[in-house]
């Protein structure tokens, strides 16, 4: 092979005092120049236009994202779908988001339709909040009484049982044993996150009313911090027992969660301390529709 048909193969590095003939050469996106593999880098051939190329890439994006539709970053983007079972984001690059005009929520496209997301059961976002049907007043209200008539003997029950007479103190050292003993088993088959302290754990019966909504497991047995929110335990509680919960997505008291604490025989406040309000062994009740909290429905 000739020496011109071997330099047509490849290309000689342009660095002062090299000229090596490279069959692979490398071109500067900065100058523009022709080198080799020891010369190919912007400081090895100290290239005239060093960081041409970084500041034409910064250039192209800096125009993009003023342009006058700008795409959200995903990285910063919160919104998510409105249905309470999706966690899917949208309006982002990836996936647009779905208005529905009858609910004024935004979804995901699986969940765009209306009897895909429930929407005769959704409070339009914006509009008044309804008033309660004599028929769903009346189903609260039951509600509440049943729970009420079972704290009122729960609390009696606890009375008789601190009132025994001085002459039964076999009776009262069993009943205590008793107590201790459904303690022990309720811390046992309790279940509830693992980073609370053991000394600020609180140990509850939870439970969801049959009457004012559908659970999955209607009963369970768990623990949590007494220094959490009872809006927190609620939400926590509701996962636990998969109960739908939309608090967070509703305007009324319609579909709204409450917690009924039995012992106390009131609804709790979601702002309340849960280690001011239960002990260790109490009961709490998840309703659904019940209205806000009325204090003191069992007297002292």
């Amino acid at each position: 092979m000739a020496v011109g048909d071997v330099e047509a193969v490849g290309a000689h590095c342009q660095m002062e005092y090299c000229n090596q003939l490279d069959f692979l050469p490398f071109r500067c996106d900065s100058c523009h120049g022709t080198y080799c593999l020891d010369h190919r880098l912007e400081t090895s051939h100290k290239c005239s236009k060093a960081g041409a190329w970084a500041k034409a890439r910064t250039g192209r994006s800096t125009v993009s994202s003023t342009s006058s539709s700008p795409k959200p970053n995903i990285l910063n983007h919160e919104k998510q779908c409105a249905a309470t079972t999706c966690k899917t984001l949208v309006d982002t690059p990836l996936t647009p988001g779905v208005h529905c005009q009858t609910c004024n929520r935004r979804y995901c496209l699986k969940h765009r339709m209306k009897e895909d997301h429930g929407c005769s059961k959704l409070t339009p976002l914006g509009a008044r909040p309804p008033t309660f049907s004599s028929a769903q007043k009346e189903k609260g209200m039951a509600a509440l009484t049943k729970l009420k008539s079972w704290g009122l003997n729960k609390k009696a029950a606890m009375s008789n049982t601190t009132n025994l007479p001085i002459l039964s103190k076999s009776t009262s050292r069993k009943s205590a044993a008793s107590n201790l003993a459904a303690t022990n088993a309720l811390k046992t088959a309790a279940k509830g996150d693992a980073k609370v302290p053991v000394d600020k754990r609180v140990y509850l019966h939870v439970e969801a009313s049959a009457d004012t909504t559908k659970a999955k497991y209607p009963t369970g047995k768990f623990f949590y911090s007494k220094e959490w929110s009872v809006g927190r335990v609620l939400d926590v509680a509701a996962k636990a027992l998969q109960v739908e919960n939309i608090n967070n997505r509703v305007v009324g008291e319609e579909e709204r969660l409450r917690v009924f604490h039995v012992e106390g025989g009131r609804l709790v406040d979601f702002s309340e301390k849960l280690g001011d309000v239960v002990q260790t062994g109490n009961t709490i009740v998840l309703l659904r529709g019940v209205g806000p909290p009325v204090p003191d429905l069992i007297e002292a």
